[in-house]
């Protein structure tokens, strides 16, 4: 076999001109990774080097993301691209330790849920601050039904008196059609502040302090089953509901008083 031979002088290949050669796992070589699981370490190591090798680590950290077996991040570096692997495995992971400055407060107490499966818990976030500066969105659904059922009778705002016929009144809560005699339940818990005669109209009333500014009253009642100064919880018989007062026919008359101040109850409900 015949030998040619170069004459002159060899040109040196300038390292601008070398030419990278792509790396991209294959499949097999993925599920290879992933079998691996007596010496994972190994099979992944191999991987990232001969992927690190031919400047391909991009797809290397893909393919070994894929596997499950390690966490791949591709960062730069001042010389290049390097690949960093973070062990995940549940061993690893149970053997983290987390640890807080000295001066940060640390409390194991179980918080307190807010959801519509727990309207108390829900009250009470929404009542650490004044109720006056509660929002629509925290309020909705805080407090409960005053009976099973509610019908509608005459809305909060401005109506025409019923008794009079005349415009312009303000009406302060929101009324609800229902028989005479039929259970009234205490929105929320709290502490009954007042169970007697409205002389302005509300005929029997009770009113409940929920705390933080909010209270409930319940008009036009039939008969009281609560006194002044007594606990209630949500969802307890306060009364019976009737036509006492200013009214002219059996139903209740809902409130909802923050700081004093009549609200649309439909907004806490």
């Amino acid at each position: 076999m015949s030998e040619v031979k170069q004459h002159g002088r060899r040109r040196a290949i300038s390292p601008s001109t070398f030419v990278e050669e792509s790396f991209a796992p294959t499949r097999r070589e993925v599920l290879a990774a992933e079998r691996s699981t007596a010496t994972p370490h190994g099979s992944l190591g191999a991987l990232i080097r001969t992927g690190l090798a031919n400047g391909a680590s991009q797809k290397v950290g893909i393919a070994l993301a894929a596997t499950g077996l390690a966490l791949a991040v591709t960062m730069p570096s001042a010389t290049g691209v390097s690949l960093a692997s973070v062990d995940t495995t549940p061993a690893t992971v149970a053997e983290s330790v987390v640890t807080a400055a000295s001066d940060v407060a640390i409390n194991f107490d179980s918080p307190v849920v807010a959801s519509a499966l727990n309207p108390d818990g829900q009250l009470k976030e929404t009542l650490k601050v004044k109720a006056s500066n509660v929002t629509p969105q925290a309020s909705k659904g805080t407090l409960s039904t005053p009976l099973k059922v509610l019908t509608p009778s005459s809305p909060f705002g401005g109506r025409i008196n019923p008794l009079t016929g005349a415009p312009g009144e303000v009406h302060t809560g929101q009324d609800y059609a229902v028989q005479c005699s039929t259970d009234v339940f205490a929105a929320a818990g709290g502490t009954v502040t007042f169970a007697g005669w409205h002389q302005f109209g509300g005929g029997n009333r009770v009113v409940i302090d929920h705390g933080n500014g909010l209270s409930t009253s319940y008009n036009h009642l039939s008969s009281i089953g609560v006194k002044v100064g007594q606990k209630v919880e949500r969802g307890d018989k306060v009364a019976l509901s009737g036509t006492t007062g200013a009214s002219t026919g059996c139903h209740l008359h809902f409130e909802v008083i923050i700081d004093d101040e009549t609200v649309d109850p439909l907004g806490w409900l």
